[in-house]
């Protein structure tokens, strides 16, 4: 019987095998922690962060208004880097609930994916 953290692994892996970005549209990855979520832009074929954001500054709001509130936020940040379009990364996590907001959020923001 595997763990959650080893089924989160094995689905990361699988979605990485598939997914991948570039400067014009970089991987757009989501980390989510108990008490934060965190969201980066990653060109892997230069291998470095182009954007990123997380909930540290934010307070109040559930955790999927927060969520939502760092999506328009990375999206911001995104437009102002020349970014417009990304191809979305859930890092093995389940498409509900924070992640969902997260994306949401973020095409809200006005990213396409």
């Amino acid at each position: 019987m595997t763990t959650k953290k080893e089924r989160r692994i094995k689905i990361k892996t699988r979605i990485r095998g598939k997914v991948s970005g570039s400067a014009e549209r970089p991987r757009m990855t989501v980390f989510r922690s108990n008490k934060q979520i965190y969201v980066q832009l990653i060109d892997d074929v230069a291998g470095r962060t182009l954007v990123s954001a997380s909930s540290k500054g934010i307070a109040e709001g559930t955790k999927s208004e927060i969520a939502a509130k760092v999506g328009e936020l990375v999206a911001k940040k995104a437009i102002e880097a020349g970014v417009t379009t990304v191809v979305f990364d859930r890092n093995g996590y389940l498409f509900h609930g924070r992640v969902k907001s997260l994306a949401d959020g973020a095409r809200n923001g006005g990213l396409k994916f």
